[in-house]
């Protein structure tokens, strides 16, 4: 009876100590995660203002030629109206 009693408080003892590390683990896990997360995060942002900046340069660059095209054609109006 003895030894049953002292190999269940064996194994209580094992249980409490694995639930610990376990909780531990889960813990560390929990902030890698979170961490990675984050990352990933400042990582799209970054994508996400280069592309922004990449789109106004080019909306930039198509409105510049639309507006010569326009003084372009304004132009040969004046010159038709001239004629």
């Amino acid at each position: 009876m003895k030894k049953a009693l002292l190999g269940l408080a064996l194994i209580a003892t094992l249980m409490t100590s694995c639930k610990k590390e376990t909780k531990d683990e889960v813990k560390e896990a929990t902030e890698a995660v979170g961490n990675e997360m984050g990352e990933a995060m400042d990582t799209a942002a970054v994508k996400v203002d280069a592309a922004v900046d990449s789109t106004k340069v080019k909306a930039g660059e198509t409105l510049e030629k639309g507006a010569k095209k326009i003084d372009e054609a304004a132009e040969k109006l004046k010159e038709a109206g001239k004629k």
